[in-house]
């Protein structure tokens, strides 16, 4: 009797404010898709809770941490100020990660995070993947891979080569997926 494999059901969920984090979960959903069905979510579009085999999660890095209101009020400020050239995404002064997750119902039992931030070390940075990680394990998900940064220049625009890299790293996760669960 031939048994079709399974695919992997993943769904990344992201919060971009000038498009920079959208870009980066479109490249890793590219790298995903030879191996699993995809849903592309921003946040303000997801449901309460959210089922399947794996949660890729990611945000853009404000203030050491995960966006808050008064942060992505002060990006729509930086998109107002046309020396910046920024664009803001649709709704990006609307829902975030952090809030989301504070109401959240049920998630996967694994995810990766991911977050864009500035060319510096993390220590001067922050993380909002590391806030990720937090709080997806305060709901009892388990971290499937190690977080990953991409990168922004001083303008907030992705480094050269971090679209390619974050669609390596889907490929990564892809590969992770197809691994037997050991337990």
């Amino acid at each position: 009797m031939n048994q079709t494999p399974t695919v992997a059901k993943v769904t990344i969920l992201y919060e971009s404010m000038f498009g920079n984090t959208r870009e980066v979960a479109e490249a890793i959903a590219e790298g995903l898709r030879q191996v699993a069905s995809v849903t592309l979510l921003p946040v303000k579009d997801a449901p309460e809770s959210i089922d399947g085999d794996l949660l890729v999660i990611g945000a853009p890095t404000h203030a050491h941490s995960l966006s808050r209101p008064s942060t992505r009020t002060e990006a729509g400020k930086w998109a107002d100020d046309a020396a910046k050239h920024l664009s803001l995404e649709p709704d990006a002064e609307g829902i975030g990660l952090r809030e989301w997750l504070e109401t959240c119902g049920h998630v996967p039992s694994r995810f990766a995070a991911f977050d864009t931030r500035a060319d510096m070390t993390e220590l001067f940075t922050g993380s909002a993947a590391t806030a990720l990680e937090k709080r997806m394990r305060r709901l009892g998900s388990h971290r499937f891979v190690a977080k990953q940064s991409f990168l922004v220049d001083k303008q907030s625009v992705l480094e050269p080569g971090e679209r390619e890299r974050a669609r390596d790293w889907g490929r990564t996760l892809a590969t992770e997926l197809r691994m037997p669960v050991l337990h």
